[in-house]
């Protein structure tokens, strides 16, 4: 098979389920902790600027309505409507923070789900990179001549374990501690403030399609400040003074309950104090010597954001470094998709390409964070 000399996403598509949910009716699908409405919620939603968000669950009876492996083959199926079938799939990328089970891994179950033939299948683990890290593989794939086309995909079901009896009763302590310090809003029980259900899926291809735009992919960068920095957000895990994570295996099934192993958790403090200048500032400043970055040549900057709260320190950030983006040229549909983590970069490309605001020549830089253990990834695309 002939390398190609470039690979381009022809098609894209997402799955956000069910009807989207306001800031006012959260509670009514997630459910009470303890049966009592939260404290915190209007503090944590007015320092996020989320306004709605989708849930895979059905409102009316509390039942979920897809697993993540379903939400995800839903997405794929999306990428017909551009005339591709997912029995064409030569290699199949999927990358998600949250799947359904520990074994198998999640794109082996998107592909039972799909039922298409046999085919490459791949899956990347992380949180939010998850999904980037998933499309790096099936960009290369398809470059080196492995694959004619593949499939990437980024999905995240965070309210199968956001649900209210998956938490304890709240801590008065902390929730009045939020009306000083925001930043504590990321803190495990009140994550369920801030991260929603989502998938998304691209095809790529070696030739962009004849009608309506094509993104060519320019490069992809990936960086992790683990070697400097602990753990930050986990699940599965506990960490301890020392900022050492010990595993669930390592838990009895005792623990697993009364410390809430499972559950969602982050170092608000070590968040707040690291992740512009870990996810951002460190590996961008050389990032922009290596690819010739200049603001001038950036018509669209997409940051998957968590919260809006990051929205001036990373327009800061960039300031210093000498790429200021004015924030015209910023495209994020956080208010409206919520934080859906691994698929937001798919969501958000999606509906950017839908938008009919993409012309012939633009370039895309979208920043990709996690902070997990502080990851991050930059990916530069061409509109043809």
């Amino acid at each position: 098979m002939t390398e190609p000399h470039a690979v381009f996403i022809t098609a894209t598509a997402s799955c956000l389920p069910n009807a989207p949910v306001g800031n006012d009716a959260i509670e009514d699908v997630l459910g009470r902790i303890g049966g009592r409405p939260s404290r915190a919620r209007r503090i944590v939603l007015r320092n996020n600027g989320i306004e709605q968000r989708h849930y895979a669950i059905d409102p009316a009876s509390g039942e979920p309505t897809h697993s993540n492996a379903q939400l995800t083959a839903e997405a794929i199926r999306g990428l017909t409507r551009h005339g591709f079938t997912p029995d064409a799939i030569e290699c199949l990328a999927t990358g998600t923070s949250l799947p359904d089970q520990l074994m198998p891994n999640h794109g082996v179950m998107v592909h039972g789900e799909l039922g298409n033939p046999a085919c490459e299948v791949v899956s990347t683990a992380g949180i939010c990179l998850a999904g980037l890290t998933a499309l790096k593989y099936a960009w290369l794939s398809v470059l080196s001549g492995n694959s004619r086309n593949a499939v990437a995909t980024g999905s995240d079901l965070p309210s199968a374990v956001m649900r209210a009896d998956t938490f304890e009763a709240e801590n008065e302590a902390r929730v009045r501690a939020l009306e000083t310090h925001p930043e504590i809003a990321f803190d495990k029980d009140f994550l369920r403030w801030m991260l929603s259900d989502g998938a998304g899926a691209f095809l790529l291809e070696t030739a962009p399609r004849a009608e309506g735009p094509s993104l060519r992919i320019d490069w992809i960068e990936l960086s992790s400040q683990a070697h400097a920095l602990p753990a930050c957000m986990y699940a599965g895990g506990e960490r301890s003074s020392d900022g050492r994570l010990t595993g669930w295996a390592r838990h009895t099934p005792q623990q697993w309950a009364e410390q809430s192993i499972f559950a969602i958790k982050q170092d608000v403090r070590l968040l707040n104090d690291h992740v512009v200048a870990a996810t951002l500032e460190t590996p961008l400043r050389g990032l922009m010597r290596k690819r010739a970055l200049k603001a001038e040549d950036i018509d669209w900057f997409l940051p998957h954001m968590s919260s809006h709260y990051f929205r001036q320190p990373i327009a800061d950030c960039l300031t210093r470094l000498g790429l200021p983006i004015p924030f015209e040229r910023w495209f994020t549909n956080l208010t409206t998709r919520g934080n859906t983590g691994a698929a937001s970069i798919y969501i958000m490309i999606d509906e950017l390409c839908r938008s009919g605001r993409l012309h012939a020549g633009q370039r895309l830089l979208c920043f990709v964070p996690e902070s997990g253990r502080f990851s991050s990834g930059f990916m530069h695309l061409t509109v043809v």
